[in-house]
């Protein structure tokens, strides 16, 4: 399934060093990931992209702002963005995931990875 959002995401994750996309579990799940990490992913079913949050109570204001809602099957700390978020939003949100996961992953794995410009 590719829509508009899938190509806007594509193209932000694109640009970000070391992201790969893959369907993990298979039937049209798209999984944007960083040293294997997961930091994007589409449904296969529910419109939006979810993007992970620092925290369950950003996650949760952000829900109460109106810029997303909760993530299906996902921790509290992931939004799900609408079909329709603004690029710029949809940019900052995808940087934050990115920024965040590669922050946990294992010094060996993330000092491989280029660095990330305006990081």
């Amino acid at each position: 399934m590719s829509g508009p959002l899938r190509q806007r995401v594509a193209a932000i994750c694109e640009s970000l060093p070391g992201a790969e996309a893959s369907d993990p579990w298979g039937g049209g799940h798209e999984a944007w990931k960083v040293g294997d990490k997961m930091f994007a992913c589409f449904g296969s079913v529910t419109p939006g992209v979810a993007v992970k949050c620092a925290d369950v109570e950003t996650a949760q204001m952000l829900i109460e702002a109106g810029v997303g809602a909760r993530a299906p099957y996902f921790h509290r700390s992931w939004l799900l963005l609408p079909e329709d978020v603004a690029q710029d939003e949809l940019a900052h949100r995808i940087a934050i995931s990115y920024d965040l996961v590669r922050a946990k992953l294992p010094k060996r794995v993330s000092a491989a990875l280029p660095a990330r410009e305006g990081a």
